[in-house]
């Protein structure tokens, strides 16, 4: 008798299987199938957590690039003034397009990006002022 092992709908089995002499069927004579292991549960792996649209330097006067990427289009210009949430860029990584977003209220005090521009993370895209 060969022992094999069996995944049904997630669920494991051992099974024996006998080969036949002569088309004669037999029966085992005894029982030689153990109960098989629970299987184990699926490890899960924490997800990380998705990337914010804009980062920043801790003062929040600086919005930095994320990922690399880039520039797509440019929503604002030296001067203009910011609510928080308003969007800044568009970034396109991994041929997705990511809003840039204010991280607080303000003017836009410098840009340095332009449409068309690679940025790698951590470069400084737009510097906001009071």
């Amino acid at each position: 008798m060969k022992m094999f092992r069996v995944v049904v709908n997630g669920n494991e089995y051992e099974v024996g299987i006998e080969e036949l002499q002569g088309g004669n069927p037999a029966r085992p004579t005894e029982d030689r199938t153990a109960p098989a292991p629970k299987p184990e549960k699926p490890k899960t792996t924490q997800k990380p957590d998705p990337p914010k649209p804009a980062a920043s330097d801790g003062t929040g006067d600086t919005v930095v690039a994320p990922m690399p990427g880039t520039i797509l289009r440019v929503a604002v210009s030296t001067g203009d003034t910011v609510v928080k949430g308003d969007t800044l860029l568009i970034l396109e990584a991994m041929k997705m397009e990511n809003e840039i977003l204010a991280p607080k209220d303000g003017v836009v005090k410098q840009l340095n990006v332009s449409q068309g521009a690679s940025v790698n993370p951590g470069d400084i895209l737009v510097v906001l002022g009071s």
